[in-house]
């Protein structure tokens, strides 16, 4: 008998508990891994876009142009990354321009306060789901080994009416019990593993985008002085 079916097999005997967590540790396996690949896609996808929306930046002449091209672009697409950013910080440039002259303290700091309520709108998506993976990853094990010790404790109960004791009376109840713990190990790692590693990319992410608001803000700063 393969593994595969040992497993059903010692599925199908447990006892109702064990298998109420057996349950409980596919679903959050399942959720785990839908959220891992979600995720991974939507990251990726954002470290694309801040490096596309990089390079028109920087090779941009004219940044009315490039914010009428990126404005266009967002009622197609739903922009994501330093693009958000950039948006927000132009049209309170736009909304504010007479400032520019009167004012230029007030006029940067609405600028950049724009700018930072759409990072924080930004680092929320980027965020979003990963307390869900270590939250997977920090309680199935705890969960596998609730039922491993439900199932071996079922098993010494069950030798309490037994005038013989042999290793075959106790083999399927331990047997049941290292099934959860291994079910809870297989949800808790790669969840681990993933939200170490999309943790790490989020921080990165938001790095770029706190540099880009400086960056662009120093930039309006010497366009508004005359680039004196």
């Amino acid at each position: 008998m393969n593994t595969s079916q040992s497993v059903m097999h010692y599925f199908w005997v447990a006892s109702p508990v064990v298998k109420a967590v057996m349950f409980i540790l596919l679903a959050l396996s399942v959720a785990s891994w839908t959220v891992i690949f979600q995720r991974g896609f939507f990251l990726r996808r954002v470290k694309r876009a801040c490096h596309r929306f990089e390079e028109h930046f920087w090779t941009s002449e004219n940044l009315t142009e490039l914010y009428k091209d990126m404005r266009e672009q967002s009622e197609v697409v739903k922009p994501h990354g330093l693009q958000p950013i950039f948006q927000a910080g132009f049209r309170e440039l736009s909304r504010f321009s007479g400032l520019a002259e009167k004012n230029p303290g007030k006029l940067f700091e609405e600028i950049y306060r724009a700018m930072r309520v759409a990072c924080a709108k930004e680092v929320e998506n980027l965020s979003q789901h990963l307390s869900f993976l270590a939250t997977v990853g920090s309680t199935t094990p705890y969960i596998g080994l609730f039922g491993t010790v439900w199932g071996i404790m079922s098993s010494f109960q069950a030798l309490g009416s037994a005038q013989q004791v042999t290793i075959a009376m106790v083999a399927p109840g331990i047997s049941e019990a290292l099934v959860a713990t291994a079910m809870g190990l297989f949800a808790a790692i790669p969840a681990v593993i993933a939200y170490n590693r999309y943790n790490h990319w989020v921080e990165i992410l938001i790095g770029k985008m706190e540099t880009f608001q400086d960056e662009f803000t120093g930039l309006l700063t010497y366009q508004t002085q005359g680039g004196s």
